[in-house]
């Protein structure tokens, strides 16, 4: 019995490539996003707004210094009302809680498609907030622990499993890398689509995303509970 659980908890929708690949791509098109169109300010990569808002700050750049502070402040919010959310819903049973979560990012990102440019540093809060929210919520792709809107310890963990599968040669482990570099290739995708369409649409093709996570929504119905 133990073993079929385990095995039931591995078929999650919410864990599944398919679907973690179509949150990676709504994760590289948000971060392209805000950096194109929404005064180059990253969405996802908060280590890169951590750089610029040091670096503006000590220039004495204190307005270019908070673009970047305010949507980590958002970013960190938005970790913490996904995991509230996650111990207040958890045994919901009529939809499942990371759908909730879901919902409420798809939402979030079609409310900033309304925003004008003059509201710029809000904009890119709620898409921080929004993306936040998702990498908290999914953690894990085939039982493999990951991040949907970044890249950095995907490559690290990518390339360890390389490594060790070249030193062992087993099968499973050369999956697991792949895994990792497979999410890395579909977020580069996302970004390079983000990245063309914001420059081309403008503020709006950030419904894309919510478009893409009306469809892990539909797949999550699939979710067992």
């Amino acid at each position: 019995m133990k073993r079929t659980k385990t095995n039931k908890l591995k078929k999650q929708t919410s864990e599944t490539f398919r679907l973690s690949a179509i949150l990676a791509i709504s994760g590289g098109f948000q971060d392209a996003y805000t950096y194109n169109v929404r005064d180059e300010v990253f969405s996802n990569a908060q280590t890169g707004n951590v750089v610029l808002m040091s670096q503006n700050f000590m220039s004495g750049e204190w307005i270019r210094g908070l673009h970047y502070l305010f949507p980590i402040i958002a970013f960190a919010l938005g970790v913490f009302v996904a995991e509230r959310i996650q111990k207040k819903l958890k045994y919901v049973k009529k939809i499942h809680w990371r759908q909730i979560i879901v919902l409420m990012e798809l939402a979030i990102l079609f409310v900033v498609g309304l925003i004008p440019d003059s509201y710029n540093m809000a904009a890119t809060m709620l898409v921080s907030f929004a993306c936040s929210m998702q990498v908290q919520t999914f953690r894990k792709v085939n039982g493999y622990g990951y991040a949907s809107t970044m890249c950095i310890g995907n490559l690290r963990s990518g390339t360890e499993s390389l490594s060790i599968y070249m030193r062992e040669k087993k099968p499973e482990i050369l999956k697991k890398a792949l895994h990792y570099y497979g999410i890395i290739l579909v977020f580069a995708i996302g970004a390079g689509l983000g990245g063309i369409m914001s420059l081309h649409i403008g503020i709006k093709a950030i419904w894309v995303s919510s478009l893409l996570l009306t469809v892990v929504f539909l797949m999550m119905f699939e979710e067992k509970m």
